[in-house]
């Protein structure tokens, strides 16, 4: 499965371009929400993307699945050359929809030791405030 679609790509650019424009106009950074999850089919490996550069390089929050996910920077090549047992591959999250800024990710995730884990809470939270919880 290709990692990023063209549309995908688009939206995590123009992230990057709203970034740098705030920047340069000494305004804060935007907090977007994540616009990709990818993830390891055979591990615990989760990686949640609001920007790539032009050397593919992602922006986001990046959980390798030992306790402690980071925001950071992860290149798109180096998920795309991962080989998994069964001839599997990283994926693309096809039903993913943020509901949330990546700051509320990244704060669930820290708390809960990983983003599977702070993704359920901020569901749970959710449901609870909406009334369905």
């Amino acid at each position: 499965m290709k990692l990023l679609t063209p549309e995908l790509e688009a939206q995590l650019r123009a992230n990057l371009t709203s970034r740098i424009d705030a920047a340069e106009r000494a305004q804060r950074e935007p907090d977007p929400p994540p616009v990709v999850r990818l993830f390891s089919p055979v591990g615990a490996a989760t990686w949640l993307a609001t920007e790539i550069d032009t050397d593919g390089i992602f922006f986001g929050l990046a959980d390798l699945g030992f306790g402690c996910p980071e925001l950071g920077s992860f290149a798109l090549a180096e998920l795309e050359a991962v080989r998994l047992p069964f001839g599997l591959t990283i994926e693309r999250d096809l039903h993913f929809t943020a509901n949330h800024p990546l700051s509320a990710y990244a704060e669930a995730a820290r708390r809960a030791g990983s983003i599977v884990l702070g993704e359920q809470r901020l569901r749970r939270a959710a449901e609870r405030l909406s009334g369905r919880g």
